[in-house]
């Protein structure tokens, strides 16, 4: 990973936590009911999300109380605007942005002396099948403050209303116990520690609960897509719900997505595209055995890339070429078929989110479309950063070279 570092390509704005701000941290593992971290320093990102203590605690969705029950941690203002590296649902940075959006000037507050626990509540204590992610509507954003600040705040008030009234202004007692109070935790009483709890909608979307599961419900029929074949095998026994079920490897899902309108592929478009040359050159990177020349020359130089392509075997040449085959061969007669000439993965990976999505709803038909068929290097990286990082660590190094610059000439 230490290429995609260099690149600034690998969890480039994760903010650093150090000193005061890990036993704040900690304080809000505590009261969420985790077991604080022995880390002296890591980093976070816009939910509270460490990859150190990912690491650390083995589990890599250390913030949840299972499926059903995830968390976040604001210590910083600074998380405003901050990616969410690895989200349990596709709507968790909308969320955030959100919580920011109502109480940024709040947020800024507490966070000079205090942090934030938040709590999303879907209403559900647990999830029992894998149907129940359809219970998925509106998100209940709650939040806690560590070392109950409010609380004290409340006390603070009730020792300022004492004082005022009548005569207790004169009492010692009371005067002590006001000066400890600010003493201790500073003057409150102008401070708005009280966030009342935000109500987030959610609409289509995707969770990692149930090993990966694509919740479309905003066309023509409710869809559901795992990843997980037990999930996929369990959620199909379900008959109290009127909802399609696909697991994402199934080719019927192709046809059901494009009879829904939620995605489409016009070949002689695409073909002229930099995403069908990315594509192509992915293909071909994955045919070639033996090289004399590293493969990043190969798919940079045209001459090179035409003289291995005429290397590879006759079926080979047609997956990678099947497109252009397709195309020529149709204009001298409709006889011929895509799935008798094109590979069936790369016609999946050229498919696109239909032009009627609005912007929302293609950002996660992206992400599925790449996760069918993960074939395009730069939309992988941009709509699934996880599976890229998995991906990356099992190509060649002059492979990763590049994935690397085709990602930066695109950003």
């Amino acid at each position: 990973m230490q290429k995609l570092k260099a690149a600034n390509l690998y969890q480039s704005e994760l903010i650093s936590v150090s000193g005061k701000l890990v036993e704040r941290y900690n304080l809000c593992l505590k009261l969420l009911g985790f077991k604080p971290t022995k880390l002296k320093s890591f980093s976070i990102d816009g939910i509270g999300w460490s990859p150190e203590i990912a690491d650390e605690k083995k589990d890599v969705n250390y913030l949840n109380h299972g499926d059903a029950n995830p968390n976040g941690i604001i210590i910083t203002p600074i998380q405003k605007g901050k990616p969410v590296y690895v989200p349990y649902h596709t709507f968790d940075r909308d969320m955030m942005q959100f919580v920011f959006k109502s109480y940024e000037k709040q947020i800024k507050d507490i966070t000079r002396d205090c942090a934030l626990c938040l709590e999303f509540d879907q209403s559900i204590d647990a999830f029992y099948e894998p149907v129940d992610v359809l219970k998925y509507d509106e998100v209940k954003i709650s939040f806690r403050l560590i070392n109950d600040l409010d609380k004290i705040q409340q006390k603070q008030l009730e020792l300022v209303d004492k004082f005022n009234a009548g005569h207790n202004f004169i009492d010692e007692n009371l005067h002590e116990a006001l000066l400890e109070s600010a003493r201790e935790h500073g003057d409150l009483r102008k401070r708005i520690l009280n966030l009342e709890p935000l109500h987030f909608n959610t609409s289509s979307f995707y969770t990692r609960a149930y090993g990966g599961v694509y919740v479309l419900r905003d066309f023509i029929s409710t869809i559901l897509v795992f990843e997980d074949e037990k999930a996929h095998k369990d959620a199909i026994k379900d008959t109290s719900h009127e909802v399609l079920i696909y697991h994402i490897s199934q080719p019927q899902l192709i046809d059901k997505l494009k009879d829904h309108l939620i995605i489409d592929c016009d070949l002689e478009k695409v073909v002229s595209t930099q995403r069908y040359d990315r594509i192509k050159k992915f293909m071909l990177h994955n045919e070639l055995k033996k090289t004399e020349h590293p493969i990043k020359d190969i798919l940079n130089n045209s001459a090179l890339f035409k003289s291995y392509l005429n290397r590879i075997d006759v079926k080979a040449l047609k997956r990678v070429n099947g497109v252009e085959i397709y195309l020529e061969r149709l204009e001298r007669s409709n006889a011929f078929k895509i799935p008798d000439l094109v590979d069936q993965k790369l016609y999946h990976a050229l498919h696109q989110p239909h032009s009627s999505l609005d912007v929302k709803h293609q950002d996660l038909i992206w992400k599925l479309l790449v996760n069918i068929s993960p074939k395009d290097v730069l939309f992988l990286y941009w709509y699934d950063k996880e599976q890229f990082y998995k991906s990356y660590e099992q190509w060649d190094d002059s492979f990763q070279d590049w994935v690397i610059d085709t990602i930066r000439n695109n950003i």
